[in-house]
């Protein structure tokens, strides 16, 4: 890794327009999907660092995109992009190193969310593809946040389920729920809300201060429902933050029925990365939210 130092010195000082040497690279953990690392500068410098093979070099760029809308909003923090490109066979991108903590003012998070939400669009969809994990994600922009859902969510990734070789019950279960789309609108009506969309506990932490921050963005503009549903889907986010954003600006009644609509397509997407277990959750959820549409 060290070979890439004269490089990141160039590169981050022509982005900051700041004399800058690379002394040393400290690896990361804590993410599965790329290699990263902490750059030192000889001055004391900080700044975080992804690598990836240089395939993948279209994820960074997405990325970068995603933390652009959101640091345009005012509302919630991220780190800032600074510059990224390829290298021979990998790809890097460099960011703004935020020293975080686990723990902060969660209130605020929340607030600020509702605040981000807030920022809006005339159609759905985002200026660029991106990605959700490491899978494509679609963003074309449509009119019709049913039609997106069922083209570009659900309907994308049961299409690459079937390509994986996940067909049978899982298809038939979802060509049924995309059928019944209609039925969990019935009195809503969506409006564009700038998401984070992929807001689950492990892309958000705090400042030393106790200041939000969010990271790993797969930003687009949706129903803000969906981000809120991803907070419950692994682990979930403390209650006062549902309080303060139920405050902030309240969730439609029949959030509860689209909760699992809007997780579906993350436990899909989860199949397609990972495999079978996450196949029958998806056929368990699919089940349940047709015997609610039956119910009704």
């Amino acid at each position: 890794m060290q070979q890439l130092l004269p490089l990141l010195s160039a590169a981050i000082g022509a982005a900051t327009q700041q004399p800058f040497r690379a002394k040393d690279l400290v690896p990361v953990g804590g993410g599965s999907i790329n290699e990263a690392f902490r750059v030192q500068g000889s001055d004391g410098a900080r700044y975080f660092l992804k690598l990836n093979a240089a395939k993948h070099y279209p994820m960074f760029v997405a990325e970068a995109a995603g933390l652009d809308a959101i640091a345009a909003t005012k509302t919630l923090r991220v780190p800032q992009p600074l510059t990224h490109g390829i290298t021979g066979d990998q790809c890097y991108l460099v960011l703004e190193y935020l020293d975080l903590k686990p723990r902060g003012n969660a209130q605020q998070l929340a607030e600020q969310l509702a605040a981000m939400h807030r920022c809006s669009n005339s159609r759905f969809g985002f200026a660029h593809y991106n990605y959700i994990g490491s899978t494509p994600q679609s963003n074309a922009w449509r009119d019709g946040w049913i039609d997106f859902w069922r083209e570009q969510r659900l309907g994308f990734q049961l299409r690459l389920a079937a390509e994986k070789g996940y067909g049978g019950t899982l298809q038939s279960l979802g060509e049924k729920v995309l059928a019944a789309l209609p039925a969990f609108f019935e009195g809503y009506i969506p409006q564009p809300s700038l998401l984070h969309g992929d807001l689950w506990s492990g892309n958000h932490a705090y400042l030393a201060a106790g200041t939000p921050a969010v990271f790993d963005p797969a930003a687009y503009y949706g129903d803000r429902e969906c981000d809120i549903a991803m907070t419950e889907l692994f682990g979930g986010y403390p209650a006062d933050f549902y309080a303060a954003y139920r405050a902030a600006w309240p969730l439609d009644a029949g959030y509860a029925k689209r909760r699992d609509l809007y997780n579906l397509y993350h436990i899909l997407n989860h199949a397609n990365l990972f495999g079978a277990g996450y196949v029958r959750q998806a056929e368990q959820m699919m089940r349940g939210l047709l015997a609610g549409v039956n119910r009704a």
